[in-house]
């Protein structure tokens, strides 16, 4: 007779305590489950738009060694005509 009081009582506090905090637990991950999903469907769709951005990217890195080159002799002219505006630089200094 004790242990069949014994196990209804168990069986409400089973109901009564544990099933609640099972249930709040698992409404917690359940909710950071679905943030992560929307946070990986946001991530894979800009992922695809990005993708599709590279497209021309060859195209813009052959151009790359004529940029270059032009970059390369107007920075020579710039250093050139600084060099005519600045004083001679003494040999002690």
């Amino acid at each position: 007779m004790v242990a069949t009081t014994l196990w209804w009582i168990g069986n409400v506090l089973l109901l009564v305590v544990v099933l609640p905090v099972v249930v709040v637990l698992l409404n917690r991950v359940l909710a950071a489950v679905e943030r992560i999903r929307a946070a990986s469907d946001d991530i894979l769709e800009h992922g695809l738009e990005l993708a599709g951005q590279l497209d021309n990217v060859p195209a813009l890195l052959a151009t790359t060694d004529a940029t270059v080159a032009q970059i390369a002799a107007g920075a020579t002219r710039y250093g050139g005509g600084v060099a005519q505006l600045l004083p001679p630089k003494e040999k002690g200094a």
